[in-house]
């Protein structure tokens, strides 16, 4: 399992097409993480400021039609990146990002 951290409005945009955030035509891939840690802390660092639920999509990597591979980062540990859209059927489930009223990033919690 793999984690990537959106805002719902974002992944809500376009439900019938597969997931393709911003970052896929800047950079060439999606930035995922690789634990629920991981994934906190791209929702604090990156996303602190930004209005509005904030999700974590659970990828079954196993499920994935675009190519996965882990690069090792500046912090010396490995993070999975997907070089092409999401297909939605790999997204097993959503967690929502709890945030306190500065907007910091401090646990999950499952999402209906």
């Amino acid at each position: 399992m793999i984690y990537h951290v959106v805002p719902l409005d974002d992944w809500l945009l376009a439900p019938d097409r597969p997931y393709a955030p911003a970052s896929l035509a800047e950079e060439g891939f999606v930035h995922c993480s690789p634990d629920e840690e991981a994934a906190l802390a791209v929702a604090d660092e990156r996303f602190r400021d930004r209005v509005g639920p904030l999700m974590v999509l659970l990828i079954d990597e196993h499920e994935l039609t675009s190519r996965l591979v882990w690069e090792e980062a500046a912090d010396g540990r490995s993070y999975p990146h997907v070089y092409g859209r999401i297909n939605r059927s790999a997204v097993t489930g959503m967690l929502e990002v709890e945030r306190d009223a500065e907007g910091r990033a401090h646990t999950m919690r499952a999402w209906s």
